[in-house]
């Protein structure tokens, strides 16, 4: 037998092995198949189908679609980017899958959650690259005439949101920059929800992201520190939610996210949420807990603007 099936080149805990014939094994609870089944929800009604964003990449995104008062109802869009280091997680895993249903029975709004492609297969920015370009692939639909008949016929695209958790919060960043640099014509994005980020450290190298970016320039890397991109104060949308939570090791990270926007030239405003008592990602790795009803209310308020 070739010892190489067995033999690890690298290994990043609790993510990914890499092994010598290049096969990839992913660790952890999202990094197995739990694929949640689409349908209607039998508890909050909102049903969810697949579909395929572009054929040639094999980028494919989940639609959530609450109860409709009527065949004509408009509600609002929210393009979400999942967590996961950029190499574990998707929309159709289970617990990603619940966290969705509920928000958007919540916010009584669409949901269209991104499966881009993973490192360290897809090297980034594949991540970033596919998830601007869903974004795109959305857009088309901002005049009824797109591929989708849920969003040509439900989505309302004077209020659209982005959104994501950890590295999907990072991307969700990245995506309103570039919407807002280049003038994407169709969706009013009126605000970014940016769920426990994921953003550069100055305190010491980030091995697994240096794995998976190897152009990445270090500290003048935008994709890691918005701080040195020259297009931030052109980022879209007029408003940004930042949840973090106390005891998250990236909660550092978030706040001085707050203050790079708010020193900045952007002219929005930033809104600060803190979760006493959990860590990062809890609402996704402890759904039951205590904390998560309230945070999902302060998302659902920001959609809603209450």
């Amino acid at each position: 037998m070739d010892s190489s099936t067995n033999e690890v080149t690298h290994e990043f805990p609790p993510y990914f092995k890499v092994y010598k014939d290049g096969r990839v094994e992913r660790l952890g609870r999202f990094g197995g198949i739990d694929r949640a089944p689409t349908g209607l929800d039998p508890k909050t009604q909102v049903q969810s189908k697949d579909v395929v964003v572009c054929s040639d990449t094999g980028v494919s995104a989940r639609i959530f679609l609450p109860k409709l008062n009527g065949p004509d109802h408009k509600l609002p869009l929210v393009v979400h980017y999942h967590g996961g280091a950029f190499c574990i997680g998707s929309p159709f895993n289970r617990t990603f899958h619940n966290f969705l249903v509920n928000l958007a029975s919540e916010a009584n709004a669409v949901i269209i959650s991104v499966d881009y492609r993973l490192a360290p297969e897809h090297l980034l920015p594949i991540a970033h690259e596919d998830s601007w370009a869903a974004l795109q692939w959305i857009a088309n639909h901002s005049k009824g005439q797109g591929a989708e008949p849920w969003l040509n016929e439900h989505a309302d695209f004077g209020r659209v949101f982005l959104a994501g958790e950890s590295a999907g919060a990072n991307i969700a960043h990245y995506v309103a920059v570039q919407a807002g640099a280049t003038g994407l014509a169709g969706p009013n994005i009126v605000g970014t929800l940016i769920l426990h980020p994921y953003f550069g450290s100055k305190n010491g190298e980030d091995n697994l992201y240096k794995y998976m970016c190897p152009t990445s320039t270090g500290f003048d890397d935008p994709l890691l520190y918005p701080e040195v991109d020259p297009n931030l104060g052109r980022m879209a949308g007029g408003r940004v939610l930042v949840c973090v939570a106390e005891n998250d090791w990236l909660k550092d990270r978030g706040l001085g996210y707050c203050e790079t926007l708010r020193k900045n030239i952007w002219n929005g405003t930033v809104e600060l949420y803190e979760t006493e008592g959990e860590g990062h990602g809890f609402f996704l790795l402890n759904p039951t807990s205590d904390k998560v009803e309230p945070l999902v209310e302060v998302l659902v308020d920001f959609i809603k603007h209450r």
